[in-house]
């Protein structure tokens, strides 16, 4: 049986992901840290926004990446080139990247998620080598 009869017949399951990379420029500190990060400093932080999809359409998307890059420009739109340690956000916890990664999750998914498509996972890159990712288990 090939490929797109197996497909059709339903015996394949699966779900498919889509990954939209975004960034935005930012300052920070590191609250209670001991090192250089203590200090005021800047990064351009790059997004990768991950989003499952159970099936897809007529023409073959599961989801729009247009529709996942305007979702993560809204969120990112009151990051991008701020002091983030001054945010209400982060008033109370520091600007890290896995703190930064939990925000966007959060907020990405109350503009994305729906019956077809979640939000599975956003991983924040402050420098080309270091990054951290925040997703939950459904």
């Amino acid at each position: 049986m090939d490929l797109l009869a197996r497909q059709k017949g339903g015996i394949m399951k699966g779900d498919f992901e889509v990954c939209v990379k975004t960034q935005f420029s930012a300052a920070h500190f590191l609250r209670g840290y001991h090192g250089d990060c203590a200090g005021l400093h800047g990064h351009n932080w790059i997004i990768e926004v991950s989003v499952r999809c159970g099936t897809l359409s007529e023409t073959g998307i599961g989801i729009d990446f247009r529709d996942v890059k305007l979702a993560a420009g809204e969120v990112l739109k009151d990051l991008d080139h701020s002091n983030l340690n001054d945010l209400p956000v982060f008033k109370d916890m520091n600007p890290t990247s896995e703190n930064i990664a939990r925000f966007l999750y959060k907020e990405l998914c109350e503009k994305i998620n729906s019956d077809n498509a979640k939000v599975s996972r956003v991983t924040v890159c402050e420098t080309p080598a270091s990054q951290a990712s925040y997703w939950e288990e459904v």
